[in-house]
């Protein structure tokens, strides 16, 4: 059984996961050829604080 763990910064709609967990269901099932069913999605919300890019926040402004 597939288990997909998808990080995301906190926020998103609960209708755009529902569509990016249907695709990546989709594209696993069609690819292994498994069963909708078979495959396990799980969303971590992460705080843009808690999320780092080139050592920086995502939730913090850039610097000037």
């Amino acid at each position: 059984m597939p288990f997909v763990n998808i990080r995301i910064l906190e926020g998103h709609s609960q209708k755009r996961k529902d569509e990016i967990s249907r695709r990546v269901t989709d594209a696993i099932s069609e690819v292994v050829e498994l069963p909708r069913e078979a495959i396990w999605v799980v969303f971590e919300d992460v705080a843009a604080s808690d999320w780092f890019v080139g050592g920086t926040a995502v939730g913090k402004p850039k610097s000037q």
